[in-house]
């Protein structure tokens, strides 16, 4: 699905009969929050140019290398409003495509750094993509409030921009991976989801170190995970999906470089995930 909505407070008067009650007329119609989802293609590369290359690798990793590299991007736009009661609908969604292809054929098949004014002196990193959409978005009022942008550089990384949080903040959610070992055999593969939230650094355009965040999950959470009969290691009888992801968060949570650990999702299956937020 490219469209979802969720929906709060949903109030009406109702006229009891011998019949189901009906609504008579709205007394308070609920905030809908409405998230379409689409695609643009772009490439990027982290570069300061008054910096030598020593010290941009150091700081950018891969993200670095010459010329670019590109991404198959998905950006999921979220809007609020109430329901119009003549058409039962936030906004038109065919209106809320068209302004969306429109902002984003501007991006789509760019090299941000070289052709888009947006990125001088800004790095293309998500979380500034975020927030430069972000500026283009919140001009269209047609749309409704905007009230946040999720995009997703790939399916292992996504970036987080609210309207709560401001402009100046963002969070970014990195997923890791690892297989338990039960019984002698291989387990389940648990998907990690490790979001740190913080103010974006106008330096780097990051919120946290990427490269600083995936060694601290190595070595916390990977190599004493992985593979390993997760009863010996937290030497219990029985793991569950709770104790897992709390002792994830306990192991990352007064560890990082910069930013602030927001949120430990463990994911086992489609149908079961556990969440920790301290």
């Amino acid at each position: 699905m490219n469209v979802s909505c969720r929906m709060y407070n949903l109030e009406c008067e109702e006229r009891k009969t011998t019949d189901v009650p009906y609504i008579k007329h709205w007394v308070h119609m609920s905030t809908v929050f409405l998230t379409k989802r689409i695609e643009f293609a772009a490439a990027h590369r982290y570069i300061k140019p008054e910096w030598d290359e020593a010290r941009n690798r150091a700081v950018f990793g891969l993200c670095y290398n010459p010329p670019a590299h590109g991404h198959n991007y998905m950006i999921e736009v979220t809007v609020l409003g109430e329901v119009d009661p003549k058409t039962g609908m936030v906004v038109n969604l065919f209106d809320l495509k068209q302004i969306l292809l429109t902002v984003l054929e501007e991006f789509d098949h760019k090299n941000l750094n070289l052709d888009m004014p947006y990125f001088e002196g800004l790095i293309p990193t998500s979380e500034n993509i975020a927030r430069v959409l972000w500026a283009k978005l919140d001009k269209q009022k047609s749309i409704g409030t905007l009230h946040a942008i999720r995009l997703y550089e790939d399916e292992d990384l996504y970036a987080d921009v609210t309207a709560e949080a401001g402009l100046d903040a963002a969070g970014i959610t990195r997923r890791y991976s690892f297989t338990a070992v039960q019984d002698g055999r291989p387990g389940p593969e648990w998907d990690c989801f490790v979001t740190v939230h913080g103010t974006i650094d106008p330096v780097t355009g990051m919120v946290t170190d990427i490269g600083a965040l995936n060694q601290l999950v190595q070595e916390k959470v990977l190599q004493p995970f992985d593979r390993q009969d997760l009863r010996q290691v937290l030497g219990t009888q029985t793991v569950t999906g709770e104790q897992l992801v709390e002792q994830i968060w306990t192991q990352l949570v007064t560890s990082l470089s910069s930013g602030r650990l927001s949120n430990v999702r463990l994911v086992q299956s489609r149908d079961l995930s556990f969440e920790y937020a301290g």
